[in-house]
């Protein structure tokens, strides 16, 4: 009986043994999958970087984009290669709790017989000497011990089976915010082709309407702008209109809103109550990757709803995302909106300035600025006709 016991457990070693080798076969062929994609990935960030140091164009522009799309194509892969290494290591652990569980329940049922009879008294009476029951009570505590080694087994397995589940699940979160990732790349991509039309002096033209709207935003937020006073302006009055189509540093419509106290911008959001809105400051309308849209103040809006929002405030989805235009400015001082509605509201009353900013773009920027009554805040309004 006991050498029956003993081939029992030996056999159970060689169980896991088994299962723990083929296991660490399959996470040996993963791991080399895995470190092939972490050098390719390596070389393409090192690529990457490189053609960030070459001159602003549309084909440097494009093999930029190319090797982001490939970058993240492969750290995809790296995902999908470690869910599926953890799911492996997932199966092997389920299989060696379902059998360490199953001899555990075995020897539970062992043990509470044996418990009836290990009482040192029972154990002496059953003994036919005094070295058969010193041999008898030495077995008893080696089961005991044996027991409490399968029940701490079982615990560690059953730790690192559901640490390993977690880890997984996170991993496939992971996978979809990649996916999505992607998906924004290609658009992005998309997008600069038909701006372009895939010709470099198109491309050109966007990088320098882009600087050169950011020379005059900056320049008129420090009061370098040329302007007239119109005078007192009530709140909710008629300031000015959103010029339909392409202007002066603008290659579509939409108002620039800045709000700015003491020469410096703040987040209009922390003003503008809420609205009627539709984001399309992402990799397209409504796609969920775009700036939050969270107002939380009090004013009203400067134009009418439904609000189209195409840019938000301070790093931005397009600050983030757009490389040509990252490599222009990394933080947007205002927001990007429009509507249906061309008619452009004071929102606060205050004094009214008309102005324009005539810089190294070769063209004038009109704005109005208002000055508001109650507060050191100044609120300025870009892309305008008045």
């Amino acid at each position: 009986m006991r050498n029956f016991k003993i081939f029992l457990a030996s056999l159970f070693s060689l169980f896991l043994c088994t299962t723990l080798f083929v296991g660490t076969i399959h996470a040996q062929s993963t791991e080399d999958q895995l470190n092939d994609i972490r050098k390719k990935i390596e070389e393409t960030e090192r690529l990457i970087a490189d053609t960030r140091q070459r001159a602003q164009t549309l084909q440097n522009e494009i093999i930029y984009q190319n090797k982001q799309i490939e970058l993240t194509t492969l750290k995809i892969s790296e995902t999908e290669k470690e869910i599926e290494s953890l799911s492996a290591q997932i199966n092997n652990l389920e299989v060696s709790l379902s059998r360490i569980s199953e001899v555990f329940s075995q020897r539970v049922v062992a043990s509470y017989k044996l418990k009836r009879l290990g009482e040192p008294l029972t154990l002496l009476l059953g003994a036919d000497s005094v070295t058969d029951f010193v041999y008898r009570l030495h077995y008893l505590q080696k089961f005991q011990e044996n027991d409490r080694n399968t029940l701490i087994q079982m615990q560690t397995t059953q730790s690192n089976y559901e640490g390993q589940r977690e880890k997984r699940e996170e991993l496939k979160i992971k996978l979809e915010e990649q996916g999505k990732k992607l998906e924004s790349q290609k658009n992005q991509k998309t997008h600069l082709l038909q701006v372009t039309k895939n010709d470099e002096k198109k491309f050109q033209q966007l990088l320098a309407a882009a600087k050169a709207e950011l020379e005059a935003i900056q320049a008129i937020i420090a009061g370098r702008g040329s302007e007239t006073k119109v005078g007192s302006i009530a709140q909710g009055s008629r300031i000015a209109s959103i010029i339909s189509g392409s202007s002066c540093n603008s290659s579509g419509a939409h108002m620039h809103f800045i709000v700015s106290k003491n020469g410096t911008t703040e987040n209009p959001f922390n003003h503008l109550k809420s609205v009627d809105y539709e984001n399309c400051s992402g990799s397209s309308c409504n796609s969920g990757d775009g700036d939050p849209f969270n107002p939380q103040g009090s004013w009203d809006w400067p134009i009418y709803p439904k609000i189209k929002f195409s840019q938000g405030y301070g790093s931005t989805w397009a600050v983030n995302n757009v490389s040509w235009l990252r490599q222009i400015y990394s933080f947007h001082n205002g927001i990007d909106i429009n509507s249906d509605n061309s008619e452009v509201r004071a929102v606060r009353s205050g004094t009214l300035y008309r102005g324009s900013y005539s810089g190294s773009g070769g063209c004038a920027l009109r704005y109005v600025r208002v000055d508001h009554d109650e507060s050191d805040l100044e609120t300025f309004y870009l892309h305008i006709n008045y």
